[in-house]
């Protein structure tokens, strides 16, 4: 009996089936909207960015669109802004979710089934409903909003910038980031549980024993240890946040403009689908090859200290 090729083995197909889903739901979907990002519009239809005629093979490729992103100024703060948005909410996912994660990945195994079940909770509801609601808990006279008020948590805000004037929560980069911050959190929650809860707790207790306090060990053993879901759940709030359209359009104003709403204008408002597709392969880009040089750093630095 003739051997099988290595690609048809069990191994083979394990590693060539992410690859194909990637193929052909990342790669061939990219790879149109670069095209169209290069292409001559024409009412509802594109020009041909190959052509042959007469023996002759003609590519025509409009760069155009990217000179634009560049020479203009709103696309620069805008991706800028769409960065820093979702920076600042990673950062705030990553403070409230590690505590939640590690509570949670500590507590008694018969609590830890309910605990999950809650992080999860509010997946059971829909997305835009729960948007809505910060919507109707922020604005003048919601419960939330007169909280802060009360509390004067909202003249901090004001002094941070985050709030334009005091009691004005709504239509702020404050009650956009909360929303983010709120809805993303679960993705931050549940990579870091799945990792703190695999950890080797007689690591800790020979920290205990060679005298280490647990603030010390907390720090030099289970932070190192759970460095992969920090980064796990990182990219997992900060990749759609940079993207995010429905909660900067719910929730936030004129002064949190992101890349999400630049690409429906141009879709949808301007029907510029070229220009559309330039922000839209820019955007992936700016995602995109910061990850491939972490990555490669990353192994690397396994090779150097495995």
């Amino acid at each position: 009996m003739k051997h099988l090729p290595a690609w048809v083995s069990g191994r083979g197909l394990v590693i060539a089936l992410p690859f194909a889903f990637l193929l052909a739901f990342f790669l061939l979907p990219f790879l149109i909207v670069g095209k169209i990002s290069v292409s001559e519009m024409e009412t509802v239809s594109f020009k041909d960015i190959v052509t042959y005629s007469d023996g002759v093979l003609a590519v025509a490729l409009k760069f155009s669109n990217y000179v634009f992103i560049t020479q203009d100024s709103l696309y620069f703060k805008t991706y800028v802004a769409s960065l820093q948005y979702a920076a600042a909410t990673t950062v705030l996912c990553l403070a409230i979710g590690y505590p939640f994660a590690y509570f949670m990945a500590r507590a008694k195994a018969t609590l830890q089934p309910a605990l999950l079940m809650l992080v999860m909770l509010p997946f059971w509801t829909s997305f835009l409903l729960r948007v809505y609601a910060w919507r109707g808990l922020l604005t003048e006279g919601g419960w939330v909003a007169d909280l802060i008020v009360d509390l004067g948590v909202d003249q901090v805000l004001l002094a941070a910038g985050l709030i334009s004037a005091p009691g004005k929560l709504m239509h702020t980069p404050f009650s956009l980031v909360l929303g983010m911050t709120y809805t993303y959190l679960p993705f931050m929650i549940l990579p870091l549980y799945g990792n703190l809860a695999k950890m080797d707790l007689r690591l800790l207790e020979a920290a205990a024993d060679l005298g280490a306090s647990p603030w010390t060990a907390f720090w030099k053993i289970t932070v190192p240890l759970s460095k992969a879901g920090i980064i796990a759940g990182s990219m997992l709030v900060f990749i759609p946040c940079v993207g995010e359209f429905v909660i900067p359009e719910l929730l936030g104003g004129p002064e949190t403009l992101m890349i999400g709403r630049v690409l429906w204008d141009e879709f949808f408002s301007n029907n510029d689908w070229p220009m559309a597709g330039s922000v839209a392969v820019v955007m992936v880009l700016l995602i995109i090859v910061p990850l491939a040089l972490f990555n490669k750093y990353q192994a690397e630095a396994q090779e150097r200290h495995p």
